[in-house]
């Protein structure tokens, strides 16, 4: 296996003015380190090693450091498993300082695939760039492949026979979104992924995972909870793909004990498959009541008329915490609530629902839970 990432000579450019694209192939060219910053990649010269700030959606950013071969080795998963091979065209829809973005380039140049790199265009150009060019891979986030659908039915395009494997995550990939995914590109294989940026994959999910779990183990990986069979608990992870540690920052709740490593999330294995509770970090008490807003997320972000939605806590002196509720879309605040009380425990549900044209967004495409956090206060 290379020491460093590698371009196949049999990857070609289908983009090759795409912002970025020119230094990505400059710095991977020099071989050595390779760092991912919010502007894109660069070359650092060196030994081999890949450093990436993560997208501190609920606290500071932190530098991550991890051996290119964590990745090469799940990028043999995808050309053994998945059957992608160098007659594949790859396309990527995040600008290149994200880390899927990144993560979905190098393994097209190492496979050989033809790239295309797609950011900075409107939802309608991307889809029929995708559907013109025969693209038969993608990798997408949640938000990414919601407005890849709104492109499609603006342009009018009705199959993309070439597309055969997507891949999502950085993101719940809810059952509204899969149906749709499944319909406008029926031959497509949707694979959802949970992962960080500490883990890389931990678990990928396909059309027969349970509703409500984010799949079975990644080829490669071992999963242990700490809690009785089916309780939920903190999840311990080993694998070939986790990362080194960090060159810069810290994070309480990531923690190793041998071969196996914790970032703080907690759930829960049933008949194999797991399901999240919320990370350790996000978990507050209403009412002597343990909350996870993650939980209440997935419940309002399946609901017809959401768009998007995050859930931030605020202090209680009565109840210890108030969750409020910020969501983007059409539904009403009585249907919310109502969904709420039937899906989540009493505590659970939120005190606020609070309609936002848009919610304000990290780089990365996540919500910036600490600006909602400020808004909150209000």
């Amino acid at each position: 296996m290379a020491e460093s990432f590698c371009i196949s000579p049999e990857s070609a450019l289908l983009t090759p003015d795409a912002p970025g694209l020119a230094a990505l192939l400059d710095a991977v060219r020099r071989g050595g380190g390779l760092h991912l910053s919010p502007a894109g990649p660069v070359a650092t010269g060196g030994p081999p090693m890949l450093t990436c700030a993560t997208s501190g959606s609920s606290g500071a950013p932190k530098v991550i450091r991890r051996r290119p071969e964590s990745w090469q080795r799940s990028f043999a998963v995808t050309a053994k498993v998945f059957g992608v091979t160098a007659t594949d065209r790859y396309a990527t829809f995040g600008a290149l300082g994200h880390s899927l973005t990144l993560y979905a380039l190098l393994e097209a140049f190492h496979i050989g695939a033809d790239v295309a790199a797609l950011a900075g265009m409107g939802p309608r150009a991307q889809a029929r760039f995708v559907a013109d060019a025969g693209i038969s891979v993608i990798y997408a986030t949640p938000t990414q492949l919601r407005l890849l659908l709104r492109g499609a039915e603006a342009a009018g395009i009705a199959a993309f026979p070439a597309l055969r494997r997507i891949f999502c995550g950085g993101g719940p990939l809810d059952a509204a979104l899969q149906a749709a995914v499944q319909a406008r590109f029926a031959q497509a294989d949707l694979r959802g992924f949970f992962g960080a940026s500490e883990t890389s994959f931990i678990t990928m999910s396909d059309s027969d995972t349970p509703a409500g779990s984010v799949g079975r183990a990644y080829p490669g990986v071992t999963l242990r909870i700490d809690a009785p069979e089916g309780a939920a608990g903190e999840i311990w992870v080993a694998s070939p793909y986790l990362f080194e540690g960090y060159a810069s920052g810290s994070a309480p709740d990531t923690r190793r004990d041998g071969l196996w490593l914790s970032i703080g999330e907690m759930g829960y294995l049933r008949a194999g498959s797991l399901f999240l509770r919320g990370r350790k970090s996000r978990m507050v008490t209403v009412a002597d009541h343990n909350v996870f807003p993650e939980e209440i997320e997935t419940v309002v972000s399946q609901l017809p008329g959401v768009a998007a939605c995050a859930v931030v806590p605020r202090p209680d002196a009565a109840r210890g915490h108030r969750m409020v509720c910020f969501h983007q879309g059409t539904a009403e605040e009585a249907a919310l609530r109502a969904a709420c009380r039937a899906a989540l425990p009493l505590p659970a549900v939120p005190q606020r629902f609070v309609r936002l044209t848009e919610l304000p967004l990290l780089p990365a495409g996540k919500p910036d839970i600490a600006a909602l956090a400020r808004r909150a206060e209000t």
